[in-house]
This record gives structure tokens, C-alpha cells and sequence, in this order.
């Protein structure tokens, strides 16, 4: 009977740290979202040098603590299902993109395409951004250097810092928001992406602030990828209302 209660309350444990971590993401993406339309990009890069120096200094720390309380206490059942979470990041934040462009393409329906251009857009940013992170970093990963306290349990070979699944997750899950801001697609996409973020540090491959840099990076990616996005395709109208005004002046002095 202990034994079963004991088990239930780490399960119910696991869900609310799960749950509190996806809350907490999309709080983030939220705030950071309402200070790019306000323009305020000095305060994001504030929160970025924050989290890069707290990714840096607190590994001893915070970090190792959180990550092994993580690791050490998960429910063994669930390592299929994590592993199944963790392993989707990559073929979905691919998959995405395609499927919309060539939505887009068949049905020859411009916006669909250029959501789906977002979407390539953000995920090839946000690889780019991690990737020159990783390796600029070096961070090693936490079963490296803690090899009798953290349990590997997925792979795990690049520099730790930072998250390189959590970044394509959230870097997939918010152009896709921006594309479609309906709750319906809000709601699953970030849901899946905490849960990605999540599955990191419970198969023991990602510190936290890995994870919390992962998704800031993605999320950046989506917004720095959609303004620009943005600023192209009004230039385009510009340029080519432009052309019909020259067009239009120069018919009219003809005449």
C-alpha cells in the first residue's frame, strides 16, 4: 500500500513539474512577444545576456540540482513515452514547413506559402543560433560530467548549451502560432514543445538553463524570422505599387 502511494504522489509530482514547465514557457513566449511589439528589444537582449550568464555560472549550482531531482525521481514506465516526445522535435519541426509550403504550392494559395516559408525560415535560424552557441560554449552535457548521479537515457553528442531539440520545438511551435494564432493551434503546439523541453532533462541529456535557452532561441528565431518576413513582403508591395504609379504617370503624360 505504501509502495502504491509513494508511486502515485511521484507520478502526480512529474505532471505538475511537467505542467509548471510548459506554463512557464508559454508565460515566457508571451512576454517576450508583447515587448517585440512594443519595440523593446533592449530589454530582450537583457534577458538573453541574463540567461546566457546563468547558463554559464549556475551548473554547479541550481541547475545539476534541479536535473537531478528530475532524473533521479522520473518514473521509469515513462521513459518509452519520453523518448517518443524527445525524438519527434526534429522530424515534426521538418515535416511542418513542408507539408504547409507544398499545401501552399498545390493549391496555389500564397499565404500558405509564406506561412510555410515562416516556418523553414524559423527552424533554420533557430539550428543556425543553437549550433553556433553549442560550440562557442562547449558546455559538457550533465551525464559527462556528473556520470554517477545523471542517467543518459537518449542521445545526446554536441555541446550541451543550449538545447538544440528544445530550440527546433519552440522555434517550430511559435512560427506555427504566428502563422495560425488560433487557441486551438496555440495551445497543442507550445504544449508539445514544453513537453520536448521537458523530455531533456528527464532522460538526463539537458540542464534547465539548456532548456530555457533552447526555447528562448527557438522562440526568438520565429519572431526575428516573421518581422523580417514581414518587412520583405510590405518592401515587395511598396516596390511594386511604386512601379504602378511610374507606369500610370508615364501613360498619363503620354496621353
Amino acid at each position: 500500500m505504501y509502495v502504491k502511494e509513494l508511486f502515485t504522489f511521484k507520478y502526480v509530482g512529474i505532471i505538475v513539474l511537467n505542467s509548471t514547465f510548459i506554463v512557464f514557457s508559454d508565460l515566457l513566449i508571451a512576454f517576450l512577444f508583447k515587448m517585440l511589439k512594443n519595440n523593446q528589444i533592449n530589454k530582450i537582449l537583457i534577458i538573453v545576456v541574463f540567461t546566457i550568464a546563468y547558463g554559464s555560472v549556475s551548473s554547479q549550482n541550481i541547475d545539476i540540482d534541479i536535473l537531478k531531482n528530475i532524473n533521479q525521481n522520473r518514473i521509469i514506465n515513462s521513459d518509452p513515452a519520453f523518448r517518443f516526445v524527445t525524438n519527434s522535435a526534429i522530424p515534426v519541426s521538418v515535416a511542418a514547413p513542408l507539408i504547409i509550403t507544398a499545401t501552399g504550392y498545390l493549391t496555389k494559395d500564397s499565404l500558405t506559402l509564406q506561412n510555410g516559408l515562416l516556418v523553414a525560415g524559423s527552424f533554420l535560424v533557430s539550428t543556425a543560433i543553437s549550433t553556433v552557441m553549442k560550440y562557442s560554449f562547449n558546455r559538457p552535457r550533465p551525464f559527462e560530467t556528473y556520470p554517477d548521479e545523471i542517467t543518459k537515457l537518449s542521445s545526446g553528442g554536441s555541446p550541451s548549451f543550449p538545447s538544440g531539440h528544445t530550440s527546433a520545438a519552440f522555434s517550430t511551435a511559435t512560427s506555427i502560432s504566428l502563422a495560425y494564432p488560433k487557441w486551438y493551434i496555440i495551445t497543442p503546439a507550445f504544449i508539445w514543445a514544453g513537453a520536448v523541453g521537458f523530455s531533456r532533462m528527464d532522460l538526463g541529456v539537458h540542464y534547465p538553463s539548456d532548456v530555457f535557452m533552447g526555447a528562448l532561441v527557438g522562440a526568438g528565431s520565429a519572431f526575428l524570422t516573421d518581422y523580417v518576413n514581414k518587412k520583405l513582403i510590405n518592401n515587395c508591395r511598396k516596390n511594386r505599387l511604386h512601379k504602378k504609379k511610374e507606369i500610370y504617370k508615364t501613360a498619363f503624360v503620354s496621353n
